[in-house]
Order: structure tokens, then sequence, then C-alpha cells
């Protein structure tokens, strides 16, 4: 078993390595990197200042990776450290000193188009790029993180304590994060700020902000309520207190000072709807536990009475469920639980606060999956009943529903233990078109959203995340079916 599990994970984890970085070569080799100003507002406002478009230009390649790029300041402050004789303008002797150090250090020298001050720019190979992808990925804290030159006094540390702001929590000194370890009410009840995942700048839209915040961060309108913050001030606020990060002494604002007594005073905000991610997921797990809810009975039912009334009636429903395409089976069910139930059909018309606009998305999400699964438990269903166990199972007496629920379902139930996780991270993953109909705020609406605004930071998130989850489903169906069924035993020589 242990063995097995290594190599699982193993492969699993070389399968995510391969998938992501294709996707990361595709879209950085084949996709035209001025298309990520195509829908960018910003772009087009800075067309008639050339200087400035140049300077937005090549800090948005630089956050995106494609380049390492120095702006004028920078570039003069970064060679004028062994030329003291340099200075910022245009002249043939600072040009001369700059090609020099550009030509030394591998970089390209550049003039903007009307001040004519200097920069410089480096293209960054597409292997480099996927390394430090990958080498960024993971980041741990710890005492020593926070570098901070303005309080060289810093205290390092890493104690569990009872804070008067959180409660009980591992609290750190001179980490990013001040509470690594704490606990509140909302699931998984136990909180970390001690790993993060990294996956980059997401560029052109929620611009400037971390990819893994915009997955998994809150959305909609912030959370605000009355709090106490740590200098004992009340007032009412959105901040989440749990997340504050490490500022440098000389960049605390006055503000802060009035109501943080440490250097932990930058917070990120509560929100009133759920993540992306936790809305996707949200509406899979319900969908999944729908779908088998009803096709597990419905499977049974057909399988009992093979070629007889409720069997050819099931066939028929199955096959117009499979005939009819996804895009039209999703409004035609909208409009029917729209204008016969009263559902709203837009996630936006109550948000996610309210459970009403989870519903249609979720039944339609559901719906679209049973089909597959009424065939596929109806099929091993009827090919069981010429088994032998269920001969004898007759000859004991026992009556069709009896063999039907004592022994051929629990048979079956090892393939459909098996397919639950991958049906589950297949409804949270699988959901692009529905989420798009509805309006929904979740990861399968992200993808076609980013792809079409060419950010391609979250593009490549988002694909790894799906690949993580859909190889991670596969081993927990191993698992699962292996606890349901012992005499299952997994191991490296599949025995």
């Amino acid at each position: 078993m242990k063995r097995y599990l290594s190599f699982r994970i193993l492969r699993s984890i070389v399968s995510i390595f391969l998938v992501t970085t294709i996707t990361y070569a595709v879209i950085y080799t084949m996709v035209p990197r001025r298309n990520v100003f195509k829908d960018d507002p910003n772009y087009g406002k800075l067309k008639g200042k050339p200087d400035e478009l140049a300077n937005y230009e090549n800090t948005a390649f630089s956050k995106m990776g494609y380049i390492e790029f120095l702006s004028s300041k920078e570039l003069i402050d970064k060679v004028g450290e062994d030329n003291e004789e340099l200075t910022g303008e245009p002249t043939p002797e600072n040009k001369a000193i700059l090609q020099e150090w550009a030509d030394k250090n591998g970089w390209t020298l550049n003039q903007l188009p009307i001040s004519q001050a200097f920069y410089v720019t480096k293209d960054i190979p597409l292997p480099k790029r996927v390394y430090r992808f990958y080498a960024n990925m993971i980041q741990i804290d710890h005492p020593w993180k926070v570098q901070d030159p303005s309080n060289p006094d810093l205290k390092r540390s890493l104690r569990f304590e009872n804070d008067e702001t959180v409660g009980f929590a591992l609290v750190g000194s001179g980490t990013q994060f001040k509470y690594q370890i704490y606990f509140n009410s909302q699931f998984p009840y136990i909180h970390q700020n001690i790993v993060h995942l990294n996956l980059g700048v997401s560029y052109p839209t929620f611009a400037g902000q971390k990819v893994m915040d915009v997955i998994a961060g809150g959305q909609g309108k912030t959370d605000s309520h009355e709090m106490t913050f740590p200098t004992g001030v009340t007032m009412k606020s959105a901040a989440n207190l749990y997340s504050r990060q490490y500022q440098d002494s000389d960049k605390i604002s006055s503000k802060d000072k009035k109501l943080f007594t440490d250097n932990y005073v930058v917070t990120q905000n509560n929100y009133k709807d759920p993540s992306m991610i936790g809305i996707s997921f949200r509406m899979g797990v319900v969908a999944v536990f729908l779908a088998y809810g009803l096709g597990i009975p419905f499977a049974m039912l057909m399988a009992r009475f093979k070629g007889k009334f409720p069997d050819k009636v099931g066939i028929g429903l199955v096959t117009v469920l499979i005939s009819v395409p996804s895009l039209a089976f999703i409004y035609f069910f909208r409009f029917i639980g729209n204008r016969w139930f009263g559902m709203p059909d837009s996630f936006p018309t109550y948000g996610a606060g309210d459970i009403r606009s989870f519903v249609l998305p979720t039944v339609i999400l559901g719906l679209l999956s049973l089909s597959s699964i009424i065939i596929w438990i109806r099929r091993y269903m009827i090919d069981q009943q010429s088994a032998d166990y269920v001969k004898f199972a007759k000859a004991k007496g026992l009556n069709s529903r009896e063999i039907a629920r004592k022994h051929i379902f629990k048979n079956a139930a090892i393939p459909i233990a098996n397919q639950i996780p991958a049906s589950i991270i297949g409804a949270i993953t699988g959901a692009t078109i529905t989420e798009t109909v509805f309006a929904a705020p979740g990861m399968g609406k992200m993808l076609p959203d980013a792809i079409m605004s060419n950010n391609n930071p979250v593009v490549i998130a988002i694909v790894f995340v799906f690949t993580t989850v859909a190889v991670t489903s596969i081993l927990l169906g191993d698992l699962t079916m292996a606890m349901v069924d012992p005499r299952i035993n997994l191991s490296a020589g599949g025995e």
C-alpha cells in the first residue's frame, strides 16, 4: 500500500508538472504578447503619451515574466554606483556609458520616444520563466522573512499565545504574517499562514492582484462590522485581522498607528460573497450528490424491470437528455425554473447571499451528468444479474427487490465509490457553460473570461488548479474503493 501510494503521488506530481509546463509554453510562445493590452482601458488612454505608454508596456511585460525592465531612474541609480559622472540627460557621453554597461550585462538599451530618457530591457528565455514559476510557487513564512532596514531591532520569534485580538494562536515576529496558525468558526476552523501558493500576478483583469487572491479571495461588497483594534479603538471596518501582514516602519501611516501597536498593519478585507473556488465547490458537490441521489434509484429500477415499461420510459428520457446539446439543455431548464418556479435566471439577481441563486445552476449541473450515471449503473447492474451469486440468492428464495438492493447494489457500490471523487472534481471544473450562462462568479466561468482577456497568469493558474484536483481525484477514487471493499489490495504491482 505504501509503495503504491508513493508511486501514484510521484506520478501525479509528474503529470501536473507536464500539463502545466506545456500550457505555460504554449501560451507564452504562441500567443502574441501585445494581445494582453487588447482590452486594457488604461492602454488606450496612454496612446497620446508615448513615454508613459512605453513605461506602462514594459512594466506590464515585466510583471508577466516576459522581460526584465529597468526604468530610467532605476537604470541611472544602478549604473551610477560605479560611474559618478553619469547623469540622466540623453547625452552621447551618458549613452556611451550606459551602452557599455548594457552590452556587458546582456541588456538592450532603449530611449523613450519624447524625452529620450534611457531605459533597458532583457528578454527572459522560456526555460528560465518556467523555472521561476515553479521556484517561486511555494512560499514559506518564517521569522527571518521580513528584512526592514528601518527597524533593525526587530525581534524574531514564533510562540503560541492567547492573543487579545484573535484568541489562541501561533504568533510570529519577523514573519510576513503575524498569525501563523489560528482558529475561528469558519470552515475548516483551523487556518494557517505558514505556506502560501504563489501563482503570479493577475493582468490585465484584476490588475496588480495576486492570482491566488483572485481565485481564493472573497468577492462582492466588503463586509463591514464593528470591531475593536489592538489599540482599543472601536470602529466599523471590513478589515480581516487574521490576515495582518508586516509593513516597514517608515511606510506606516498615521491612521494605522492609531489602530495597531506594532508593524503588522496590512490587512485583507472581509467580503460578503465566497471566493470563485468556493462558489464552484458548493455547486459542484451538491450537483454530484443530486445526480447520484436521482441516478442510483432510477438505474436500479430500470435494471430490475429490464425491457419492461419503467425501463423503456427511462431509456427514452435518458436518450433525450443525451441528444439535447448542453447549451440548449441549460437554457431550457433555466426557462422552466424561472417561469414555473420563480427561481432567478441570473446569479447576480440575488447574489451569493441568497440560496435561490444557487438552485438552478446547481440542479442543471447535476442533471447534465444524470444520464451518464443512469446508463453506467443500469448496465453494471444488468451485467451482475447473470452472476453466480445472484443465481444462488434466487435459489434461496429472495425476491428481485431484495437481490437488487442487498446483493447487486452492494457490489455496484464499489465502482460508484471510485467515481464519486472524480465526479465532484468534474462538476467543479466542468461547469464552464453553466456558470457562464448564469453569470455565476466561479472558476468555471473564470477560465474562458481569462482566455478572452489574455490574462495569461490566471489561465495558467486555473489549468494548474484543475489539473491538480483532477489527478488527486483519481487517487482518492482508488482509496475510496479500497475503503468500501477491503478485498481490494492496492499495491505497486496492481494486485
